[in-house]
């Protein structure tokens, strides 16, 4: 089993109810964000486009994040999830400073914080918080070894990206563009 989310950047409106969703969910400090919305904008006046992404921990299969761990807090969970075990992080912030996609922060409370994609929801038979709560659908969460899954079948259809795809992370975030 291999967890994956993608995101449709032609139908996400930047409403951030997938932030708020989170943040409630996962009971995330007033001021800190397990994810957040991009607004990109590109090409040259007069033929600009502008792409909005719901950004967050992209569980990478190649994770610099979980090796560079020195207590093993970062590590692989159910469905390739990368996880941290808030009781053995030690708080040095080496997982932060080797994530290229800036996707960690410090809790409040000294250990370091992420998205899980929910994985205390997915257990359950649950999407996660910010699926759930999408006002336009955009976002698509399941198994990309199961090929009926919804993450499965619009990756089969659409065409897609990954963010700094030459770090070599294998993440298994996707935007469909």
């Amino acid at each position: 089993m291999r967890y994956a989310m993608a995101i449709d950047t032609k139908k996400c409106v930047g409403c951030c109810d997938c932030v708020v969703a989170c943040q409630t969910e996962n009971d995330v400090p007033i001021g800190y964000c397990r994810d957040w919305v991009v607004e990109v904008m590109d090409g040259t006046y007069p033929q600009l486009e502008m792409e909005l992404r719901s950004e967050r921990c992209n569980h990478c299969e190649n994770s610099p994040c979980v090796r560079c761990c020195p207590t093993g807090a970062s590590h692989y969970s159910e469905g390739g999830t990368v996880l941290v075990t808030k009781n053995e992080c030690i708080g040095c912030s080496a997982c932060i400073t080797s994530c290229p996609y800036d996707a960690r922060f410090v809790h409040p409370e000294g250990y370091v914080d992420k998205c899980t994609f929910c994985l205390h929801r997915v257990k359950k038979g649950m999407q996660p918080a910010c699926v759930s709560v999408c006002p336009t659908k955009c976002m698509y969460f399941g198994d990309l070894d199961d090929p009926r899954s919804e993450v499965s079948q619009i990756l089969k259809k659409r065409k897609y990206k990954t963010l700094i795809p030459e770090a070599g992370t294998k993440p298994h975030l996707y935007f469909l563009i």
